[in-house]
């Protein structure tokens, strides 16, 4: 059995690598993922879940889901919030080295790993349609970009990304391997190779190819907009969505190009086990920073996003700030009431990029 197929089977370096003859002990590539990834994933999880969280309340609280972008970025949210959900259950598996939930846990929340990861993938690239046709093609923009449109092609993006996490929810098994239980995708043995390289181009042209496809297209017609018709607006606008694709790309493509490679080992290796023990190792370690990307889209809101820094203080002052002056008497509350009374929205123009 061997788990190196994508995203989520290489979370878990199992004791062997079964798809040679002869088997290839990994020993020491799990005792380094055990003492690596629980504390970091810890990390992630703590950042990340309070980020997303914050991200969510602001939109719901301050933007009120009036445009198709805020539904784009609490969809993304979202997105992210899935993902971290099943976080502190491979956390326990890595501690363990043993997989106590059980099959049905193991399906499920594969099933969640790979809709989280596609579906922020896909509302990466709406994001980046959605630039595109506010300054490209602004007077069809008027007419196009409706929440009641966002809604609807949210729907269609959450199906599919549930689409696309099929064979990683139906493959996903447990299995008893010499001491201990595993969770990783299983596929036939007739036909190991070829869902393993199917499911490694999958990711990489979903994850890679298609959005750097749609930022070169789209992002090319907005410059070329902004060399002729110069407006900060516009460009303030482009700013945070391009920030946020760029960072995903960042963040994603060794991982992405890590899970290519081990797919087709076999064809790209002569010492099959040496290579598969080496690329384990990169594969964990690349991981550990495309995990850490469920919790950079907040950050990047407060260094990018002005507003969203504005409505983070309201947000602050109405929820902690005025309840703490309560109990602290010498903390003024006038201003704090006053700050969080003002509307968010007067005078913001319809091209915002949701922050």
């Amino acid at each position: 059995m061997e788990t190196s197929t994508t995203a989520k089977d290489y979370e878990m370096t199992t004791e062997y690598d079964y798809g040679d003859t002869t088997p290839c002990q990994k020993v020491q590539e799990r005792a380094f993922g055990a003492q690596l990834l629980p504390p970091l994933y810890s990390v992630v999880f703590v950042i990340g879940l309070i980020g997303n969280i914050l991200v969510v309340l602001v939109l719901v609280q301050y933007k009120r889901l009036r445009s198709m972008t805020s539904i784009y970025l609490l969809n993304l949210a979202i997105s992210d919030l899935i993902f971290l959900f099943t976080l502190p259950f491979w956390i326990d598996y890595k501690v363990k080295d043993d997989w106590v939930f059980g099959e049905a846990m193991c399906k499920l929340l594969s099933g969640f790993y790979f809709i989280g990861l596609y579906s922020e993938i896909f509302f990466i690239i709406l994001l980046t349609i959605d630039r595109y046709l506010a300054i490209v093609h602004a007077v069809f923009a008027l007419q196009a970009r409706t929440v009641t449109f966002g809604i609807i092609t949210s729907i269609v993006i959450w199906v599919l990304a549930i689409l696309a996490s099929v064979p990683g929810l139906y493959f996903s098994k447990t299995q008893w391997e010499l001491s201990h239980y595993t969770c990783s995708l299983h596929f036939p043995p007739e036909s190991f190779t070829e869902w393993k390289q199917f499911q490694a181009l999958k990711l990489n042209i979903v994850g890679l190819v298609l959005p750097l496809l749609v930022m070169i297209i789209c992002y090319t017609a907005i410059i070329k907009i902004l060399l002729t018709r110069p407006n900060e607006k516009k460009a303030k606008a482009v700013r945070l969505i391009f920030v946020i694709m760029i960072i995903f790309f960042l963040f994603w493509t060794p991982y992405n190009l890590s899970v290519f490679i081990s797919a087709f080992q076999d064809s790209l290796f002569t010492r099959k086990c040496e290579q598969s023990r080496q690329l384990d190792l990169a594969i964990q370690v690349t991981e550990v920073i495309a995990y850490t990307h469920c919790c950079v889209n907040p950050v990047i809101y407060v260094f990018v996003g002005e507003r969203f820094r504005k409505y983070l203080r309201q947000l602050f002052h109405r929820l902690v700030a005025v309840h703490l002056a309560k109990w602290l008497p010498f903390l003024s509350t006038d201003r704090l009431e006053r700050v969080s009374s003002m509307s968010p929205s007067t005078g913001e123009h319809e091209l915002s990029a949701g922050f």
